[in-house]
């Protein structure tokens, strides 16, 4: 059975470690793709352009908007973060499952185009293990790190709004999962409306 991809969400507060279970994800197991955001911020030191996101002015980006070069996007602290169509489109065609890292507000644009997405929230195992991480981090001042336990209380009443949540203890494992997940997902009778109909067309045939 030929069957297109599927487009799949993937959210969660800052320091659930997301990026680095896509990463295992796309690295144990095969038929995904990453979809790369665009955005309006400016590159930060060992970003590249086309790896991490494809950088864009404020100008280029309010363009793409205009011209609906973007699935969904959304303001955040002052920049725009959005997806590009023609990447996402031409991935499902070929047949492989397309992961969309992104925000809430994104989320809830995709989960309106595209009903047959699949959202997946990743959640820490405790509120106390995202504190550490994100200090563990090294990287952000005891301020941000506030905001964004700040941020993560609010972004907690949309999880409701998911398919799936997963926590992720072990990145390894929280992979695993996930790819159960999506595996399964792309089995529902929902996503498979067009195979369905041939098979009850050809039935009739016999």
């Amino acid at each position: 059975m030929n069957r297109k991809g599927l487009l799949v969400v993937i959210s969660g507060f800052a320091g659930a470690g997301k990026g680095t279970v896509i990463g295992k994800l796309t690295e144990q197991y095969e038929g995904y793709s990453l979809s790369i955001s665009a955005t309006s911020r400016s590159p930060r030191p060992g970003e590249k352009e086309g790896v991490n996101y494809f950088f864009k002015s404020r100008a280029e980006f309010e363009k793409m908007i205009a011209n609906n070069e973007l699935l969904e996007y959304a303001e955040y602290v002052s920049n725009y973060y959005g997806t590009p169509r023609a990447f996402v489109e031409k991935e499902l065609a070929s047949g492989r499952n397309v992961l969309l890292e992104i925000e809430i507000q994104g989320a809830m644009q995709i989960k309106k185009a595209f009903p047959h997405a699949v959202l997946i929230f990743i959640l820490p195992p405790s509120a106390e293990e995202l504190k550490r991480r994100l200090t563990g981090r090294g990287t952000e001042t005891e301020d941000v790190i506030i905001s964004r336990m700040k941020r993560a209380v609010e972004e907690s009443q949309g999880i409701e709004e998911y398919d799936y949540i997963v926590v992720n203890g072990s990145s390894d494992k929280c992979a695993e999962e996930l790819h159960g997940i999506i595996n399964a997902a792309a089995h529902t009778p929902e996503r498979n409306s067009a195979f369905i109909e041939r098979i009850r067309r050809e039935l009739k045939e016999q």
